[in-house]
């Protein structure tokens, strides 16, 4: 069921999805939301998370690193955790 009703948050962009979760945060740390609102908050915070974490790996894993030479010029790229 929380499941059907966070089906948005895989068309978030990851600044959407930040925001959103940033919004969830601040109201559950006030403490003044009931908790049957709580939990249905929380749980769309795990998904927004668990996306804004999957386009952060994308994105990690499009990011090269340039190899440079002995006299510092670029010789190509390889994978930025490919030390």
């Amino acid at each position: 069921m929380a499941e059907a009703a966070n089906d948005d948050v895989k068309a978030m962009s990851f600044e959407k999805a930040l925001e959103a979760l940033e919004k969830i945060v601040d109201q559950l740390e006030r403490g003044d939301v009931p908790l049957e609102e709580s939990i249905r908050i929380y749980e769309r915070g795990e998904a927004l998370k668990a996306h804004c974490d999957a386009l952060l790996k994308s994105a990690e894993a499009k990011v090269e690193k340039i190899r440079l030479s002995r006299d510092g010029k670029p010789v190509g790229t390889e994978p930025l955790d490919g030390e």
